[in-house]
């Protein structure tokens, strides 16, 4: 008899991870269809937290979990690669970043990518079951942010 996923996987922790990994397949099949081939990890988040500009960069980094300098590396690597500008203010040295053509079509994918396992999610599973799993997440986030940092 074959094993199923929940069989193999059975630690929260696993899951999430396995599962993760669907909406990175769907958004490079996506970057894959725009010719975009080189967004670094975890370059597709910086770029859908800009394209949504509901972020500051403290708030980015943080979410990522990230140190600042590697923070640093990502933006200055999305720099090199032509997905964001940088803009360094002449008054008060602030740094704003902003999407280029080439980002913005990055990040597209990203969010094409997003719906359409959100679309398949949602055709195999109730609506109980995925509000009982965002809650399940929130609630993660939740401990995550209760817990002291490193």
């Amino acid at each position: 008899m074959e094993r199923s996923l929940a069989d193999t996987y059975i630690s929260l922790g696993e899951l999430m991870r396995l599962a993760r990994g669907s909406f990175k397949r769907a958004i490079d099949a996506q970057y894959a269809a725009r010719g975009i081939d080189d967004v670094p990890a975890p370059g597709g988040y910086v770029l859908a937290y800009l394209a949504g500009g509901e972020e500051s960069i403290p708030e980015m980094i943080e979410g990522l979990g990230i140190r600042k300098s590697q923070y640093n590396q990502f933006m200055d690597s999305l720099v090199l690669r032509g997905f964001i500008t940088r803009e360094i203010g002449s008054r008060d040295g602030s740094v704003s970043f902003a999407l280029t053509e080439r980002g913005r079509a990055a990040a597209e994918a990203i969010f094409e990518g997003s719906r359409i396992v959100n679309a398949e999610l949602e055709r195999r599973v109730s609506p109980d079951d995925i509000a009982g799993t965002r809650r399940v997440l929130l609630a993660l986030a939740e401990i995550k942010q209760s817990l002291p940092k490193p």
